[in-house]
């Protein structure tokens, strides 16, 4: 596909990678390449993680980066209603966020007028395009916990809020019904094989063993990506621009895994010169980089079922009719009593199947258009504009744009999405750090099948017939926002938690507990209570659970995630 195509029907859509707070260059740019391809308006703008939606000076105390480079940026004005989005924009979250703000917002909402926070996971509905966004990056070693994390949050919770969870990956794979964009920060696991990877390592280098070693990019997205097939693909988090397509066979059911076929490049959005060697920028702070912690999982703690533990390879000997060292002949063998007999060799286990396969029927796309974006920096390849149009064509037609030009179409809720919500609400616990708290086991698609189309009819009755799909605009201001000139840059507390009116509004609407209200007394004794101890964990690499990027140190040494204050509230 030609991303400068210029077609005249379908949602005009723009994507940018990396936000790192940088709004006003963001629209500013997306307004211009508008101009620059003639259109009149965007419909959508998506933003691919690191939105960093900082409210306050508190709200940059719990979020991981090191505390010399935080910034406020851009964001408050938009929050406090100084500055309004020119388009309507939607964001998934990344490794760089205010924490304490999207734990308001677990299911999605408005971070400010015409801001969408689209939750830990979510599928929503934008006219006539279907788009599935998961946030945060690949931990093997959190993966299968539930959401610990509540204010006050100690340095573990900081980082280990943004790790992606199985909890939420597993509604993803659930879906049945076909999505036309899938949006995740890091890279879908592999997906640099169905692109010029020959290219991608001139840019980065180190991606090259990484990539050999299986541990580059998201297991986790790359099983929803495998499962949900969507016409797009979008990712950041790796700084970079790159373009791949990803070919699978026709599903049906009693399918087996997917399987590949040949890979495509995707036409660049402006045109690259050859280098000779590594395009580095030795002065850039690589925000790629975590906080050094160790990928390895905590001691106690089982693997995740997707890391890979590579064995050591072991070169045999020849085969030959002699009797290797140690072992007893077979003619001897037959002379012994039945009890030296040779064990019975045990019986083959069953292959794995891959998490979200097979794909049912009702998934009909083959091919997936990937593409990463930069961040937002001059030069780079941060923005991309094209024209999408769904898989099923005739939904352009049942999702017509409306006469109004500044929105022609309606963000809304995904009922099939709501119904596999309010299925998985019984499981999931937010701030319990128990050893009782844990996800439950996945009783596998069979089992929750049936349950979901139970829930499906009720969504129908409650929610759909009442034509109740349409995201409500209602946004509420919680923490006090920044006033520039008056409030402090920096502040050695954490924010206040707040209960977020819109998800009171959604878990009434969608009739789930709303587990992040509480009593004022209740944040009372928590904030006496203080953040709780740091956890031991094995240092070093290895035990097959690498992450991929967003491990190690930054080029100048620091520790990302480390900076901030333990102590003290915001009374």
């Amino acid at each position: 596909m030609d991303w400068n195509a210029r077609e005249v029907d379908g949602v005009r859509v723009a994507v940018e990678g990396c936000g790192h707070g940088t709004l006003d260059a963001i629209y500013a740019a997306a307004a211009a390449s508008c101009k620059h391809r003639g259109w009149d308006d965007i419909d959508l703008l998506i933003i691919g993680g690191d939105f960093q939606s900082a409210r306050n000076a508190a709200d940059l105390s719990v979020m991981s980066v090191p505390a010399k480079y935080r910034q406020l940026a851009d964001f408050p004005a938009y929050y406090s209603g100084e500055k309004t989005a020119p388009y309507l924009t939607i964001f998934i979250a990344g490794n760089h966020e205010a924490s304490a703000y999207l734990w308001e917002l677990y299911y999605g909402g408005w971070v400010a007028p015409n801001i969408y926070y689209m939750g830990a996971a979510n599928v929503l509905r934008f006219g006539p395009l279907r788009i599935a966004g998961m946030g945060g990056i690949w931990k093997g070693f959190d993966y299968r916990k539930p959401h610990h994390e509540r204010l006050p949050f100690s340095q573990d919770d900081i980082k280990s809020f943004y790790h992606v969870r199985q909890i939420d990956v597993r509604k993803l794979l659930l879906v049945r019904e076909q999505v036309d964009i899938g949006l995740s920060h890091d890279w879908p696991r592999a997906i640099e094989n169905h692109g010029n990877a020959a290219a991608l390592w001139k840019m980065k280098p180190d991606f090259k063993q990484e990539s050999l070693d299986g541990s580059l990019g998201n297991p986790a997205a790359a099983y929803v990506m495998d499962r949900l097939r969507p016409a797009y693909w979008f990712s950041a988090h790796m700084h970079c621009r790159f373009a791949a397509i990803k070919n699978y066979e026709a599903s049906q059911s009693n399918t087996e895994n997917p399987i590949v076929g040949e890979t495509k490049h995707l036409e660049t959005l402006v045109a690259v010169p050859e280098v000779d060697g590594p395009l580095v920028n030795p002065d850039e702070i690589d925000l790629d980089m975590d906080d050094g912690e160790a990928d390895q999982p905590e001691a106690g703690q089982p693997l995740a079922d997707d890391e890979i533990i590579k064995p050591s390879s072991t070169k045999l000997p020849p085969s030959s009719n002699a009797t290797p060292a140690g072992q007893v002949p077979d003619e001897l063998r037959a002379q012994l009593p039945a009890s030296f007999a040779r064990p019975a060799k045990p019986e083959p286990r069953p292959p794995k199947v891959q998490p979200g396969q097979p794909v049912p029927p009702t998934i009909t796309n083959t091919t997936t258009r990937f593409l990463a974006l930069d961040k937002c920096l001059p030069k780079r390849k941060f923005l991309q504009l094209f024209s999408a149009i769904p898989v099923d064509p005739a939904h352009l037609t049942t999702y017509p744009p409306s006469t109004d030009s500044k929105r022609r179409y309606r963000l809304q809720y995904d009922p099939e999405w709501l119904a596999i919500t309010r299925v998985f609400s019984k499981y999931l616990t937010i701030g319990d750090r128990t050893t009782q708290a844990q996800t439950p086991p996945d009783l596998g698609e069979d089992a929750y099948e049936p349950i979901i189309n139970v829930e499906r009819v009720w969504v129908e009755e409650h929610i759909v017939l009442p034509n109740k799909l349409d995201v409500p605009e209602n946004f509420a201001v919680t923490a006090p926002p920044h006033r520039p000139g008056v409030d402090a840059e920096s502040v050695p507390y954490q924010p206040d938690e707040y209960t977020n009116p819109q998800t009171a509004a959604f878990c009434e609407l969608v009739g789930v507990p709303n587990l992040w209200d509480a009593t004022p007394e209740e944040r009372e004794e928590r904030k006496k209570q203080g953040a709780p101890p740091e956890e031991e964990r094995g240092h070093g690499h290895g035990g097959g659970s690498r992450g991929g990027r967003g491990r190690g140190r930054g080029r100048d040494g620091w520790r990302g995630g480390r900076g901030g204050h333990r102590g003290g509230w915001n009374r």
